[in-house]
């Protein structure tokens, strides 16, 4: 169990230093800010969106290793997915770091469940879940930032 937990968090910190997908997206046809007053986090996610796909996904900010892993993996995951298809996992990914739940075997976070020890930090949940508060946020064109307060 132990390695497992250092492959995971190899994998955090490899997004946190080398973040994925960061920059703004010229042609972006949704976006929205997120903020996380505890910690600091504050990050903006562009999408372009085709139908209900989602075809590209960036971002900007600056935050906790934890929150620029998060939104990093997200914006990774969530690349040629339906807008329906994020939005449901939204609740599986909130479980899984309140609670360390998780279906085993199950491939609807795949990657992102590297994310399961963020439960044993009740004060990181925040920082875990702010890109998909924006992500969301921005499916809906929000123009006030999104808070996890």
């Amino acid at each position: 169990m132990s390695e497992l937990r250092e492959l995971y968090q190899q994998v955090i910190l490899d997004h946190s230093k080398k973040p994925r997908n960061f920059g703004p997206l010229a042609n972006a046809n949704c976006q929205a800010d997120g903020y996380n007053p505890l910690c600091g986090d504050k990050v903006k996610i562009y999408l372009k969106i085709n139908g209900d796909v989602i075809e590209e996904a960036t971002f900007e900010g600056s935050g906790c290793a934890i929150s620029t892993a998060s939104v990093s993996m997200l914006t990774e995951f969530a690349k040629g997915k339906k807008v329906s298809e994020v939005n449901a996992l939204f609740d599986k990914f909130h479980l899984l770091v309140t609670e360390g739940l998780h279906e085993e075997g199950s491939p609807d976070l795949d990657k992102l469940e590297v994310f399961a020890g963020v439960s044993e930090f009740p004060m990181r949940v925040k920082c875990a879940t702010l890109a998909w508060h924006t992500i969301k946020a921005a499916f809906e064109n929000k123009k006030e930032a999104v808070s996890t307060e």
